[in-house]
């Protein structure tokens, strides 16, 4: 239903005609493009029902207090003057006295601002609290991403629901069988899109300069900005574009500028091997845990339970199993918070026992299947996104990469050879925008900014936080615990308090500051 609505959408856009979209800097002394007419337009809010692209987004967004609206945007912001694009945005209006606008972005790439603004709106600090009173909290999804456009359909929910299964690590997200599976995965991807050019204006570089266009349509002369994991870098991409327009960032969960793609992944293999041994040595200590009461052999364990799954998966009551890949993405959804990992261990236990629904249930929260079966899109907008960012693999970079996850996370480790893949970027029509750390050493004129790094974070190792901070010359929080993003989303006294400090009075954390949950 949901994804047929969005195919229509692209059809209707597909007409128009489209400039060549990988934006380059202009020459030294050249004029800025402009954008007078992009950064003036009114923006005008509406009930948030006709913007639902899913159907967990239906139920969310019938939410009276949510108000909804879509900025226009160049598509290729070379040209102006040429084809538009569309940002929605999702709005919970600031219940006192407002300082301004609050943009958010959950992470990704691919994740939607709407849906995750539309779910924090149950919690009071966002709508009664500090936050809410002082702030419209916006929530928007980047272009290729929900409800704006250019919208993105490279894989069917069928292809969605085998993929997982069918690449050689669940870790990897970008592994094709082969170099014709990657052209065909990039054809239906601009096909969707209403073309090549439109496709090849999914990234970063351009999401930060429609974030730009957002802070003055919304009517902010400069930016206030909270970003977790992936929109980390977003909001460190926006800094360097945009220094003289930020007025506070928060970046959660961080990604660090000077490190690799296959770096990043190498590092976010090894931080969750120490979550799992982290886990299993918490659940150690009960008789009964299904890891056993040795940590030392917790990864033999793991792999007794699972490696069965390739050639028989568990049963489950909706009738589809439990694969093996689907029990690994099972455990990284629930390392990523504390509170899940109880729910982590009884889905072990009920594996042990035979059968899947719960280790399911997390994959699937992880990987973006709604309750009627189908997928929220992310794995296409993270695709797209990459693949104008970083550079491509030759099928034996995109094969060692694989080995090197594995070798970093033997817990993941199915027992097979490595499998011979190629990058699901390869075929991609243009080259990626940009070929160097996607921030500068020294970024001129930036005000304070707040980086929060968590020492147990699974997906985004600490260390990368204390890059980020160092490179942006910024304050750093520390905060001691297991879990992907803590600011202002849990219960967390002091996380809270010290980022509402700095987002309402800008205040930054003393040097050293520290929080435990």
């Amino acid at each position: 239903m949901f994804r047929t609505r969005s195919r229509l959408l692209v059809v209707g856009a597909a007409s128009l005609t489209l400039a060549g979209a990988c934006t380059t800097p202009p020459p030294p002394g050249a004029p800025p493009p402009d954008l007078t007419e992009f950064h003036n337009q009114q923006v005008k809010f509406e009930p948030c029902g006709p913007f639902a692209t899913t159907p967990v987004n239906e139920k969310l967004f019938a939410n009276e207090r949510l108000d909804c609206a879509r900025v226009q945007v160049p598509v290729d912001y070379d040209n102006p003057g040429g084809a538009r694009g569309e940002v929605a945005l999702l709005r919970i209006p600031a219940s006192g006295e407002k300082i301004g606008s609050l943009l958010v972005n959950p992470g990704g790439p691919g994740g939607s601002g709407m849906n995750f603004v539309a779910t924090m709106a149950s919690k009071p600090l966002w709508t009664e609290g500090a936050l809410g009173q002082r702030f419209d909290i916006i929530g928007f999804d980047p272009r290729g991403v929900g409800a704006s456009w250019p919208q993105l359909d490279c894989f069917s929910d069928a292809d969605d629901e085998a993929r997982a299964a069918g690449i050689d690590n669940p870790m990897d997200l970008d592994s094709a069988t082969s170099e014709k599976h990657a052209r065909e995965i990039m054809q239906r991807c601009a096909e969707s899109a209403g073309g090549e050019d439109a496709l090849t204006s999914v990234s970063t570089r351009e999401t930060a300069r429609d974030m730009d266009v957002l802070r003055a349509a919304v009517g902010d002369e400069r930016l206030t900005y909270l970003g977790f994991s992936y929109g980390t870098e977003l909001g460190g991409v926006y800094a360097e574009t945009f220094p003289e327009n930020v007025r506070a960032l928060v970046l959660d969960g961080a990604v660090a500028p000077g490190t690799t793609r296959d770096e990043l992944h190498t590092a976010q293999a090894a931080a969750s091997q120490k979550g799992f041994d982290r886990l299993a040595e918490e659940c150690a200590q009960a008789a009964d845990c299904p890891l056993g009461t040795d940590p030392a052999r917790a990864t033999e364990r793991f792999q007794a339970l699972t490696r069965p799954l390739i050639d028989r998966p568990a049963p489950t009551t909706d009738g589809r199993g439990l694969g093996y890949n689907d029990a690994v993405l099972a455990v990284l959804a629930g390392m990523r918070a504390e509170a899940l990992v109880p729910r982590l261990v009884d889905g072990l236990t009920e594996l042990a026992a035979g059968r899947g629904d719960t280790l399911l249930a997390l994959r699937d929260q992880l990987a973006g299947r709604q309750p009627d079966g189908t997928y929220d899109g992310t794995g296409d907008s993270y695709l797209a996104t990459r693949c104008m960012d970083l550079p491509r693999r030759t099928p034996a970079e995109q094969t060692e990469a694989n080995r090197r996850i594995r070798e970093a996370a033997p817990f993941t480790d199915d027992g097979r050879p490595v499998q011979q893949t190629h990058h699901l970027c390869a075929a991609w029509p243009k080259p990626p925008s940009r070929t160097r750390p996607w921030l500068a050493d020294d970024v001129a004129g930036l005000p304070p900014t707040l980086t929060v790094s968590t020492t147990g974070d699974v997906a985004t190792p600490y260390q990368a936080g204390v890059d980020l901070a160092e490179a942006l010359g910024g304050s750093l929080l520390t905060v001691d615990g297991a879990q992907h993003g803590v600011s202002l989303i849990g219960e967390n006294a002091c996380t809270n308090d010290l980022v509402l400090g700095y987002l309402v009075d800008l205040k930054t954390p003393p040097e050293g500051a520290r929080c435990a949950l």
